[in-house]
């Protein structure tokens, strides 16, 4: 029987729409597989982007001194005997000084940043209760290129003390620092460079090669010389500390090393 042309067109229209469906992707997903996206793919529908990460910039980059390279070392000779040698400087006619700083109990997280940003190798004095509190800060910077020696355990003025407790307190500070950086400690500086006969004799027989003294201090960002005001020679050692001036004592010493044609160098590279 035949339809009245209304119905049949009806009729077309409702067979038609099923496969319409499937093509315009409303029925089962079935028809297409695709492998699934990976932890790195585009993200989906009504996902963020996450942003490419990029590293912070370094606030004190181009506010340090920029040096030329450090000399080749030439290591000194150091006489043997049964006690360590006090150093207040290094012997050498390279231009060169040397930054160490003392005691570690403040902690500035800036002195990373300004250590990344000056390139230059410092000594850090060390006393091993201040460095075991937070390892974790003086391994970064020894990771931008300090090395750890050690400061005593209770920075108390050795003179008070007998040869025994020196050497209770020179021995304790570098075996723990050994422990905590791997590196057991060769150089020594008695706190308040307060130092006798007995330090430098505990000082060599906990093994260290020598104690060191300093020519320069820096306190509050002012540079405090021993000789001629504004003079620096080759080989002199300066000494600073972990205060709440950091920054200020850091720039300090670079800009006066600068100024007298002088070039940070490792101390330990020139002691044997």
């Amino acid at each position: 029987m035949r339809l009245p042309r209304p119905r049949r067109r009806l009729l077309s229209a409702l067979l038609v729409l099923p496969v319409l469906a499937l093509v315009a992707g409303c029925g089962p997903k079935t028809t297409q597989w695709s492998a699934p996206s990976s932890p790195s793919a585009s993200p989906g529908r009504g996902q963020a982007a996450s942003p490419t990460p990029t590293a912070s910039p370094n606030p004190f980059d181009g506010k340090t001194p920029r040096f030329d390279p450090a000399p080749p070392p030439e290591p000194i000779n150091l006489a043997g005997g049964p006690t360590a040698p006090l150093l207040s400087s290094i012997p050498t006619t390279q231009k060169v000084a040397f930054l160490t700083i003392d005691d570690g109990w403040i902690k500035k997280p800036e002195a990373i940043a300004l250590l990344k940003a000056s390139g230059v190798p410092v000594s850090l004095f060390l006393l091993s209760p201040a460095a075991k509190e937070n390892p974790a800060f003086f391994k970064e910077l020894v990771a931008n290129g300090a090395t750890i020696q050690a400061h005593t355990v209770n920075h108390l003025s050795m003179p008070s003390l007998s040869y025994e407790r020196q050497k209770q307190e020179i021995c304790g500070s570098a075996d723990e620092l050994g422990k905590l950086f791997g590196t057991r400690p060769t150089l020594f500086r008695p706190p308040f460079g307060d130092y006798n006969q007995n330090t430098l004799r505990a000082a060599h027989d906990c093994g260290m090669k020598a104690v060191l003294y300093w020519k320069q201090t820096v306190d509050k960002g002012k540079v405090r010389y021993q000789g001629e005001w504004g003079k620096m020679q080759p080989g002199d050692i300066v000494l600073m500390h972990f205060r709440e001036a950091y920054v200020d004592d850091f720039t300090a010493a670079l800009n006066a090393m600068k100024a007298n044609g002088l070039t940070p160098a490792l101390l330990e590279n020139y002691i044997p």
